[in-house]
């Protein structure tokens, strides 16, 4: 496959996944109350990463902000990992602009560009591992509050900013692959067409011949 389709859809993929994990980093569904057996259905509660939201039945919500949550050490692991998957995210697609090849920069020479597009792909693999761990964290808290709990109140389940976060993460998974093949693909082709130096020997002239010819005759005088 031609290095720019590798090096553009990994760029698309890269752009598309860091996008899903700024949103899901935003979002405040990460959890989402269980409403099963619920007997006031009329409050919808849920949470995020920055805040705990409340939305009644007649449109009105409130959110309250999280503060002190020093001494919840796996929530702010998840935190910690969506911020620097975010700021990987975001650094690989800038990276990623730079390093296509249909874009055509006089000065950058073709092995700078394959070395940045392994770079770029390095950034989004390791932004797409950050967002799925968080997100796997983060839902396996739900997961272990929830089972042993036996009031309505503390049951939540996953919220969609949890899909967001896996689709994201296995995104951005993708398309660092797609881009460190493409680093493979170009450094092959780079050594394919290396300018290899042949030698030639010159012919010899009639003048040659003669000057030895010369040479022979004043040996044998």
């Amino acid at each position: 496959m031609a290095p720019s389709v590798l090096q553009n859809g990994g760029f698309i993929l890269g752009l598309v996944g860091a996008v899903a994990l700024i949103a899901a980093t935003s979002m405040n569904k990460w959890s989402v109350k269980d409403r099963q057996g619920d007997v006031v259905t009329s409050v919808y509660t849920y949470k995020g990463l920055w805040r705990d939201c409340e939305t009644a039945s007649s449109g009105f919500t409130e959110c309250r902000p999280l503060y002190g949550l020093l001494g919840f050490s796996a929530f702010q692991a998840v935190r910690a990992l969506m911020i620097v998957g975010v700021v990987l995210g975001i650094l690989g697609a800038v990276i990623s602009v730079f390093s296509l090849t249909c874009l055509t920069m006089n000065s950058m020479a073709d092995t700078t560009k394959a070395k940045m597009s392994l770079t770029a792909g390095i950034m989004f693999m390791i932004a797409g591992l950050c967002g799925i761990a968080g997100a796997s964290i983060y839902a396996n808290q739900i997961v272990i509050l929830f089972f042993p709990s036996y009031s309505p109140y503390y049951l939540y389940t996953f919220g969609p900013a949890l899909f967001v976060a896996w689709i994201g993460g296995g995104i951005l998974l993708i398309g660092g692959i797609l881009k460190s093949v493409a680093f493979k693909e170009m450094v092959k082709d780079e050594k394919s067409h290396y300018p290899g130096v042949t030698y030639k020997p010159q012919p010899r002239t009639k003048t040659d011949h003669q000057s030895e010819g010369g040479k022979k005759d004043q040996n044998y005088v």
